[in-house]
């Protein structure tokens, strides 16, 4: 099992504040480079894998994760969380969008989306 990249996850309050956010981010020199309605997520065209994401809410989980972590095997990495005991937050499952996730949270309780694509 190997992480292919780990993306913090913003929590905005309304979706006006979705929509403030590309322009602020943009200050900052990251380009939108997928939105949902519900997510936004914001990249560096220098390094694509420098990423943050915006939500208003998840569109298929209890609550908005903290952290997004991409791993090369969601099924291993579900295993081995579930045989640790760790919480599982939000189930193993495909996604609409093209992803295969678990949320879990971790000891110090922060909720993360962990996900490969399909």
């Amino acid at each position: 099992m190997s992480v292919r990249r780990i993306v913090p996850n913003i929590h905005a309050p309304s979706p006006e504040t979705l929509a403030k956010s590309a322009e602020f981010y943009g200050l900052l020199g990251l380009e939108e480079v997928m939105n949902l309605g519900w997510i936004t997520t914001f990249a560096s065209p220098a390094e694509p894998l420098a990423q943050l994401s915006v939500f208003t809410h998840d569109e298929t989980a209890p609550v908005v994760a903290d952290v997004s972590i991409e791993v090369d095997d969601v099924d291993a990495v579900y295993e081995a969380v579930r045989a640790s005991g760790a919480e599982i937050v939000h189930p193993l499952q495909n996604e609409p969008w093209g992803v295969r996730r678990f949320f879990t949270r971790d000891p110090n309780g922060q909720v993360l989306n962990i996900l490969s694509h399909a």
